[in-house]
């Protein structure tokens, strides 16, 4: 009874809201999406048909191919990849890491993405040799050679106290609505490359030390695994073979290894590199504007995904609710007075790089942001001055991403940008009913609108029940369908649609923060210890 009362309940509200699209038509968003959804057969076709998509593998080239025939079956227009420099593609044809003494146990592995092959079954013994910065390497010195290298602490069993599915509270909801004070700090390293080039590092050194292969231990327990791995550039290619082992499993190798049982380790990485084409490639797709000059709008979500399991809600769900809720305007027949274009971006799990080559390619530039080989820098993109904007900058007026797992549309994240909130809560308001209507002024990292917001282009991400998506699935081997929830990406896709058509109709533009300039220091006072050498 309940559902069918919530499922009814939009329609009377939406009908009466003001908003900047018509009241009907809102109302045939919502009953378009709600009754007559795709979005889990689409879900089924992309998640159980065709699986992980690691940038520029065999799989995203088949899942790219599957979304251009999807939109263009739906009736969209100017359907077509764009292409950027990226590096080597990579597939997993099969992998087996198995305990062969002093008991043989079949362990839960990966290979970790990008690291080269065993060239056959590679058996040897295991030396625990926890390492996680250059200082380390000094105490292993001439013990590795002909070992399989153990190099993360082992750690204790952990025991979660939280359930690991939650749905946000309002109270919850209502502490992200704070601004965020602004910090630069010209001297700051990007942390996330820093970790890669410790890698980098740890992989010469171990090879140089006549090591034959690496073992990691995955960072969270319930014997998931992971097999993230960054070093996709050409002429960065790892040394090593690299696999990452389950948090229980690599414990129970570690102890054994630490009693002097002297357990051996048998690692069959069967694996290929992809150089036929270096280009990783973003989808773009639009529903044609019905006035040329008023620009356009546009939503997006990331297509690539990590390959321990079939990248559902890490961002199938949010690929497949950007690909729905254009079905449901094409649908419709709505013509919209800014044209609406619809992305599917491609290496953002390696670092937002298919959102960063669109803005740099078609919004604005920074000096220095492409980097060796041509491959983009998206700490260069967000750190370097001046911004170029570009011809084509003035002609998106608001860009929209979903990327924060399977839950429900809560709201948005304004992002700073407090002078879009008006605007936003108006859009947002029919949608009050869904549960969909904060807007709240704090920020969110790490997807796609970021790099959008680093050019003064009014970009945001939604807010997201978060269900099991941190605590359990993000990036991991159960990311599979089974961890979608239908009703909640119908209604994902129907404030997404819904908000759309609002913006690509709204006479009212959301105001864009000033182009950044160089900022000054945020503690002009600051001393930093020496780096260690």
């Amino acid at each position: 009874m309940k559902r069918c009362v919530w499922m009814l309940m939009p329609s009377v509200a939406l009908v009466s809201s003001a908003a900047a699209a018509a009241p009907g038509d809102t109302a045939r968003i919502v009953d378009e999406g709600m009754n007559r959804s795709q979005v889990m057969l689409t879900a089924h076709e992309l998640m159980d048909d065709i699986g992980p998509r690691l940038t520029i593998s065999t799989n995203m080239r088949k899942a790219q191919d599957w979304a251009l025939a999807k939109f263009t079956s739906y009736g969209l227009t100017n359907v077509h990849k764009e292409g950027f420099t990226f590096g080597r593609g990579w597939d997993i044809i099969g992998s087996s890491v198995r305990l062969v003494s002093p008991r043989p146990i079949q362990l839960v592995a990966i290979p970790v993405a990008w690291t080269p092959p065993t060239k056959g079954t590679l058996s040897a013994p295991v030396i625990v040799a926890p390492m996680n910065r250059p200082e380390h390497f000094a105490a292993y010195r001439g013990k590795l050679a002909g070992k399989i290298v153990m190099v993360t602490l082992p750690g204790d069993g952990q025991e979660p106290t939280d359930p690991p599915f939650h749905r946000l509270t309002s109270e919850e909801i209502s502490k992200e609505d704070k601004y965020q004070v602004p910090h630069f700090d010209p001297e700051e390293q990007n942390g996330f490359l820093k970790r890669i080039d410790f890698y980098r590092q740890m992989d010469k050194f171990l090879a140089s030390e006549g090591a034959l292969a690496v073992v990691k231990k995955a960072r969270t327990d319930g014997k998931l695994v992971f097999g993230e791995g960054y070093q996709h550039a050409v002429g960065d290619t790892p040394l090593l073979p690299t696999v990452e082992i389950a948090a229980e499993d690599y414990r129970r190798v570690a102890r054994m290894a630490k009693l002097g049982e002297n357990p051996v380790l048998e690692i069959s990485n069967d694996v290929r590199y992809l150089d036929q084409d270096r280009n990783a490639y973003n989808i773009i797709a639009d529903i044609p504007g019905s006035d040329a000059k008023s620009g356009y709008v546009m939503a997006g979500a990331h297509f690539d995904s990590w390959v321990a399991g079939d990248g559902a809600s890490d961002n199938g769900a949010g690929s497949v609710v950007v690909m729905e809720a254009a079905r449901i305007l094409r649908t419709l027949g709505v013509r919209p007075k800014r044209t609406i274009r619809f992305a599917l971006w491609s290496g953002e799990e390696q670092g937002l790089y298919g959102s960063a080559n669109y803005v740099q390619q078609h919004l604005a530039a920074r000096p220095g942001a492409i980097g060796p080989g041509g491959v983009l820098l998206w700490d260069k993109l967000v750190r370097n001055y001046p911004v170029t904007l570009l011809p084509g900058y003035g002609a998106l007026k608001a860009y929209f991403n979903i990327d924060n797992g399977s839950g429900k549309v809560r709201g948005i994240y304004a992002g700073g940008n407090s002078a879009a909130v008006p605007l936003l809560r108006d859009w947002l308001s029919p949608f009050d009913a869904m549960g969909a209507g904060a807007v709240v002024a704090g920020p969110t990292t790490g997807t796609d609108h970021e790099p959008f917001q680093a050019v003064a282009i009014p970009g945001f991400q939604f807010i997201q029940d978060p269900l099991d998506y941190e605590t359990r699935v993000h990036h991991s081997s159960i990311d599979t369908l089974d961890h979608m929830k239908g009703d909640d990406l119908r209604q994902a896709a129907v404030v997404l649609a819904g908000m759309l058509l609002q913006a690509a109709n709204s006479d009212k533009e959301l105001p864009r923060p000033p182009v950044p300039t160089q900022p000054s220091a945020s503690d002009p006072f600051k001393y930093d210890l020496p780096e260690p050498k």
